[in-house]
């Protein structure tokens, strides 16, 4: 149901006047709403409340077991479902999805960076208070993530890892023109010592986490999607230097090869992770390591994505790992593997997100573990669990609701209708 239908247009502004003027002097706010989604002990807590004082939690559970202050500003969400704010840890918010293959070099940087700022936004109105941007060209993301954090622009908060490394000629450099325009990605670098030069560059300029990418991809041009691309002792100095600085690595991995490696090399999550092996899960358990499977988008890719310029090619790479990578999905749940919510938002539009959530139940995972890929195990994976990834005491306000009981239906994470961030609320319904 729309929690909006319930009243009329002139109804919704003077609820949300009211709220506004109530809580201009308030510092503290009770949100009350007939369930909680307890991410840390993994259960339901009906009749719920929590409780934000400035951006802090304070309280979180039943209402009968908090002592609720009783000057504070009260938002009634009714029948809806609390819950922390959602992490995608897989997004480049400077991509456009109606821009690909060769349409991508009409897009200039400065473009990009602004594209990046409605993206943003878009992305921040659908639940997602938390994402990192695996990749973008000319430190874009950089510049997006401290116009939000100085209240320039609206948008979720950012990981972002700037240019995303890779080998000449593989996935993550440019190949779509030939030589003599001598074009190639920012990001590329081949050797030991030129990969560690160029983790300290992107952290130089700005980068909290670093990508690179293990193996060929769907939509890059002459590249298998199988084949590894960066030798384990590339990885290991790769990563090696990372973790030195203190700072969190992602690959990009579809080949089962590149997968183990990587793992191998201490990476602590894999994105995609399309072709498995029984081995390349044991590995992951073994380390730790996070898997990032954006299961939904092969249907955008193979729906919309002749239109937006995607290659033949690509398309081709896609009908053939799509649907192994889902069968594998559910194999990685069934034993175990720590999974992480990861979207790949910007190959299909931003603000369409939550539509994974419903692929992830149906591809193996109960919701409850749906919902903790979003939320306590990104937290995990970026060691922000002190302050993010659920609604415990102490961590940082940030709370979405979505209409219903999306433990009975997934899809009604699509209709988030409440969105905190740090305190601030960026979107509500009347209720």
């Amino acid at each position: 149901m729309n929690w909006i239908s319930r009243f009329s247009k002139q109804s919704v502004a003077i609820a949300l006047s009211t709220f506004i003027t109530s809580t201009a002097w308030a510092e503290t706010i009770v949100i009350t709403a007939d369930r909680l989604v307890d991410v840390t002990n993994g259960n339901v807590i009906k009749n719920a409340a929590v409780v934000v004082d400035d951006n802090i939690i304070t309280a979180a559970g039943a209402v009968a077991s908090i002592s609720l202050p009783t000057d504070a500003a009260r938002i009634d969400l009714g029948d809806s479902t609390l819950m922390p704010g959602l992490m995608d840890m897989h997004v480049h918010l400077t991509s456009d999805a109606t821009r690909h293959g060769y349409k991508r070099l009409e897009v200039s940087l400065p473009r990009a960076a602004i594209t990046g700022v409605k993206h943003a936004k878009a992305t921040l109105e659908a639940g997602f208070t938390t994402v990192r941007n695996v990749g973008a060209p000319g430190f874009a993301d950089v510049a997006l993530r401290d116009a939000i954090n100085a209240g320039d622009v609206e948008g979720p908060r950012m990981f972002v890892a700037g240019p995303s490394l890779g080998v000449t000629g593989g996935h993550c450099d440019s190949n779509l023109l030939p030589y003599e325009y001598d074009n190639y990605s920012e990001g590329v670098a081949d050797g030991p010592w030129e990969v560690r030069k160029t983790v300290r560059r992107n952290i130089k300029y700005g980068a909290t986490v670093i990508k690179f990418c293990a193996t060929g991809g769907v939509l890059s041009k002459g590249t298998k999607v199988g084949a590894q691309q960066y030798t384990f002792e590339e990885m290991k100095a790769l990563i090696d230097e990372a973790h030195l600085r203190g700072l969190t690595v992602a690959t990009h991995a579809h080949g089962t090869s590149g997968i183990k490696d990587a793992i191998k090399a201490g990476v602590d999550s894999v994105e995609h992770v399309s072709l498995l092996d029984d081995e390349a899960i044991a590995l992951a358990k073994e380390n730790g390591t996070y898997f990032s499977m954006d299961i939904y988008v092969t249907e955008y890719i193979l729906g919309e994505g002749e239109k937006a310029g995607i290659l033949e090619e690509s398309l081709n790479k896609e009908r053939i790992v799509g649907k192994t990578q889902r069968e594998n999905f559910k194999k990685a749940v069934n034993a175990g593997v720590n999974m992480v919510f990861g979207s790949d938002a910007g190959v299909y539009p931003h603000g369409d997100n939550p539509k994974q959530f419903a692929r992830m139940v149906k591809f193996g995972m109960t919701p409850m573990q749906a919902i903790q890929a979003a939320t306590i195990n990104p937290a995990r994976l970026l060691k922000q669990e002190a302050t993010l990834g659920s609604l415990d005491k102490g961590k940082f306000a940030d709370i979405v609701a979505v209409p219903g009981n999306p433990m009975e239906d997934m899809s009604l994470m699509e209709n988030v209708g409440f969105v905190m961030k740090d305190g601030s609320i960026v979107k509500q319904y009347a209720m």
